[in-house]
């Protein structure tokens, strides 16, 4: 991935389509006396239906794509979950739900060592929001396990009821952001105007409901401006999904930090990046539908909107910590076995996944629960880190 202020020029039929959502945007903003705000942007850049980056029809995740995911690297990630929704679903049963399934070879590995452990669910949802990415999930079962595909339904919304394992891999930082900036003790909310024949960010003074709730995050301006973003659809997603799960477990995994972190003073440019083709940039007013547009996530906002939701904060670990309790290098040691010559690819595979200086760190796992006791084994509850939230 390169961090690069210059982009690879999309085609000519990527730029109609992104021409498109830029009329629809347009709309919106004379719709609107003339502005915007960046989180109603964010949410028609990504989601506008037919037009959105993760509704149309662009091919996204994997080396072909903008970006790659952990369950894409290798299947020791997608093994090490199954390890964690296998000791769940063993005591109380139930189905698994994945929201936002990516290419779906995360399902698909999950599924086949779910198998290989003779402890398959009845039912394996997938709730996307995405007909490409829906299809791409069928494709990728029926060429890796064809065998599983009568497991897999797809939704379009939440269950009514639902019991088992909810997995998000990278949903929360998909989510649209507010986004402000706090400049000599007044807060300003980021807003999108046309001007000049192109889309531009305005800083507005913000309206009173996002400057009560920047001012209680106590935010040390001392070097200002300070620029960050808040995710305000966290008590709403929570409470929907709280409402649907009648007793299990949600596993959330997402590159973030603490509040702490997340408002450090240091931090006074913010999380929001972009990402167009394995280039990472800071341009999300640039190609809207052609490039994903994400900000890192604050786990305690997530933990705080989990509890107003009824549901209890069961554990809070980093990615690396995470797979080690899950037996990693117990998959990884099989799968050295089953293809020695493989042992580079797999090192690799492991580094990628477990390093501090990869994703070990940098993505964390925060597992909520209704009607579940806290049963987490030994190994995870000596990294717990629910403390620091």
């Amino acid at each position: 991935m390169k961090f690069t202020s210059k982009l690879p020029l999309p085609s000519a039929d990527a730029l109609k389509h992104s021409q498109q959502l830029i009329a629809k945007i347009r709309t919106a903003i004379d719709d609107n006396n003339g502005s915007i705000s960046f989180r109603n942007y964010m949410e028609m850049a990504l989601y506008e239906q037919g037009l959105g980056y993760y509704v149309a029809g662009a091919r996204k995740i994997g080396r072909a794509g903008d970006f790659i995911t952990a369950p894409e690297i290798s299947p020791l990630f997608s093994q090490c979950l199954a390890n964690k929704c296998l000791s769940i679903l063993s005591k109380s049963k139930g189905d698994i739900l994945e929201l936002g399934a990516g290419s779906g070879i995360m399902a698909v590995d999950l599924m086949l060592e779910l198998e290989q452990a003779s402890s398959l669910p009845t039912h394996y949802y997938i709730l996307d929001l995405s007909p490409e990415l829906k299809q791409r999930q069928r494709e990728t079962i029926k060429k890796h396990a064809p065998h599983l595909l009568s497991y897999f339904t797809w939704l379009d919304k939440l269950p009514e009821s639902f019991e088992g394992v909810i997995l998000g891999n990278e949903v929360l930082d998909a989510m649209p952001v507010e986004l402000f900036t706090i400049h000599k003790e007044r807060v300003y909310q980021h807003q999108v105007i046309w001007h000049n024949k192109q889309l531009t960010e305005q800083l507005n003074p913000a309206p009173k409901y996002l400057n009560n709730i920047v001012s209680n995050l106590n935010i040390d301006c001392t070097h200002s401006p300070y620029t960050s973003e808040i995710n305000l659809n966290l008590d709403g997603w929570l409470k929907a999904i709280s409402k649907s799960l009648s007793k299990g477990l949600i596993i959330l995994i997402d590159y973030g930090y603490t509040a702490r972190e997340y408002y450090h003073p240091d931090r006074k440019k913010g999380t929001l990046i972009c990402h167009y083709q394995h280039h990472v940039n800071e341009a999300p007013l640039l190609y809207p539908g052609l490039q994903d547009i994400t900000a890192n996530v604050n786990f305690t906002a997530v933990a705080e909107s989990a509890d107003k939701a009824g549901l209890q904060v069961l554990a809070y670990t980093t990615q690396a910590a995470f797979l080690a309790a899950n037996h990693l290098e117990k998959f990884f040691i099989r799968a050295l076995e089953e293809s020695p010559d493989d042992q580079y690819k797999l090192a690799q595979h492991v580094r990628t996944l477990s390093l501090p200086s990869e994703m070990g760190e940098r993505f964390k796992v925060i597992t909520l629960g209704k009607g579940h006791s806290n049963d987490l084994d030994e190994a995870s509850s000596q990294v717990d880190q629910r403390h620091r939230l």
